[in-house]
């Protein structure tokens, strides 16, 4: 087993061998997390340094992710395949160099050459060689609402995606699955696109103004006592854009002296945040209480390099639900540590609100927690409220020192009145104060559509990734050369998804990356379902050795596992 294998089954992940009639490999294995015992038939032997208890007690439900291990091949291929587009892109590096290539990439004028260099020519030498192989797959304008299907404006290039033309030609009826539509709420009909429209009517558009001067409006109070009231904490805080929630409120909260230990997964708004504090940061390894347990150990032991003085905080920062991994946070083994080490804790629910819990609360409402048990709740409006901005929720002290410390407050525009409209009616819908249960029936579709499509991508035979409850689904695809080829073949046939590779996974994890929405109906997914498999033969992409016969211990009803 590799070393990178090995760390991620650190935290007590049973690991399980196929059994499909091939002979095993240090690879042949499928990683299953779970909390509750499971039947010793489908148990490998522990390995050394593999004993580790689990806190079952903390769990009140089974929590079950897999992460199947890349096999040897196709990551052998894979590195190939990185590694000969590496020299090509070297051949026509040179090329250029001598004008047989035409260079289309910003250089430096030759009047310029003995100035410090603008444009650092070898750090763009993947977007340069390899990226714009397969531009083509992103920034495809839509020229419709983005929900369960929209329509693409048709574009061609003759010059090998360096540059793009419109045909004049509209792709209709395309199946979205790559939009964060958890709940459906993206639409220019109903409820919600009712009441941004007479808030728009009654408030206009913009406010030209921050919060602290004339910009405060009373649907953003409104607002802010409707998310407090959400998520079940004393206060919350609103702000017009989600990367900024997390960029520009963690300086707020640390700093020089102060301590942040982060997911080594954790967004860039989560790391840009906590660079821009001057606090120290350490990571730990993803979702690894033995790593998170050994940082917060040491820091206390240690203290501060040279001077050895305590901490002034020591603030532990994740995510609810990891977009690019779906997976989801242990919270309760979290909350745990940071009770018994006094630290405080950042919750960054931007993919988790409203798309996990019975009531659509989050990670917290998932496990069955306690909010007061997070120092700081944030999350987004962009995913599952259809909106935009985002928030910070906790004790009335902490928001209260948020608006008068945090740059986001102070310096940004407020936002805009039918965004804030469309906030508080897709949440009270959600909340059942509407009158309706169309919160409810949107929050039960969101969790059969995401049992059903990870449960048919696991019986034929791909690779994906997470906990079986994450609307986030995550395929491997692994090799450069099908990241664009999945993307074209699936547009091809009327599917719009999201590819993602190197340098924003690590370089043989390339994936296709389906969000579920409530908006999908069981035919949309039966036909995005036969698209895939289709691609996936064509691209010879189930690489799962996974027995199709031998039943998944993540399908398994909670009592079957609770008996178990």
């Amino acid at each position: 087993m590799t070393e990178s294998s090995a760390n991620k089954l650190l935290n007590g992940d049973a690991c399980h061998r196929t059994s499909n009639g091939k002979k095993s490999s240090k690879n042949g294995f499928v990683k299953n997390h779970c909390l509750f015992q499971q039947p010793q038939k489908y148990r490998r032997p522990r390995e050394r340094n593999q004993n580790v208890t689990h806190n079952s007690s903390l769990y009140k439900k089974p929590y079950v992710e897999s992460f199947e291990e890349t096999p040897l091949l196709v990551a052998v291929l894979t590195y190939m395949g990185y590694g000969i587009l590496t020299i090509f892109g070297y051949l026509r590096d040179f090329l250029r160099h001598w004008n047989i290539e035409k260079c289309h990439v910003a250089r430096e004028r030759e009047e310029q050459k003995d100035f410090v260099p603008l444009y650092q020519d070898f750090e763009n030498f993947y977007t340069r060689n390899l990226y714009m192989r397969i531009r083509d797959n992103w920034n495809r304008p839509i020229c419709s609402v983005p929900g369960a299907k929209m329509d693409l404006v048709e574009r061609v290039s003759h010059d090998y995606n360096w540059t793009f033309e419109h045909t004049g030609k509209v792709v209709k009826d395309v199946i979205n699955m790559g939009s964060y539509n958890y709940l459906g709420f993206a639409e220019n009909s109903g409820a919600c696109a009712d009441a941004a429209l007479e808030a728009t009517q009654k408030y206009g558009v913009g406010v030209a103004s921050t919060r602290c001067e004339i910009g405060n409006l009373d649907i953003h109070e409104e607002l802010e006592q409707l998310v407090a009231r959400f998520l079940g904490v004393e206060s919350s805080m609103a702000f017009g854009m989600g990367f900024a929630t997390n960029s520009m409120n963690i300086p707020a909260l640390t700093g020089k002296g102060c301590l942040i230990l982060s997911d080594e997964l954790n967004h860039a708004s989560l790391v840009l945040g906590a660079r821009l504090s001057g606090s120290t940061i350490r990571v730990f390894k993803h979702n690894n209480m033995q790593s998170l347990e050994k940082l917060l150990r040491d820091a206390i032991v240690h203290g501060q390099p040279r001077t050895h003085r305590p901490w002034k905080k020591i603030l532990i920062v994740v995510e609810g639900i990891y977009s690019m991994e779906g997976s989801i946070v242990r919270l309760p083994e979290v909350i745990a540590l940071k009770k018994r080490y006094k630290a405080y804790l950042y919750l960054d629910e931007a993919h988790s609100i409203g798309a996990l819990g019975p009531n659509g609360r989050g990670v917290v409402d998932y496990f069955g927690l306690d909010p007061k048990d997070v120092d700081i709740m944030m999350g987004t409006f962009t995913k599952s409220f259809g909106a935009a901005g985002g928030y910070i929720g906790g004790k009335k002290e902490l928001i209260d020192y948020l608006r008068r410390h945090s740059h986001s407050a102070l310096y940004a525009t407020s936002m805009s009145p039918p965004v804030a409209q469309q906030i508080i009616t897709s949440m009270k819908i959600i909340m059942g104060e509407d009158g309706t249960t169309l919160g409810a029936d949107r929050l039960r579709q969101l969790s059969e559509n995401t049992t059903y499509f990870r449960r048919k991508l696991r019986d034929m035979g791909f690779i994906i990734y997470g906990n079986d409850d994450s609307p986030v689904v995550p395929m491997m695809l692994y090799m450069p050369a099908k990241i664009g080829a999945f993307g074209r073949e699936m547009l091809k046939r009327n599917i719009g998804t999201v590819v993602v590779g190197f340098p924003a996974t690590p370089i043989i994890e390339s994936r296709a990356r389906f969000c579920v929405s409530a908006a999908h109906t069981r035919e949309m997914l039966d036909t995005a379902l036969e698209a895939i498999s289709e691609v996936g033969d064509l691209l010879q992409l189930k690489y799962s050795r996974r027995e199709p016969s031998l039943p998944s211990l993540g399908w398994m009803s909670e009592e079957s596992l609770l008996q178990d």
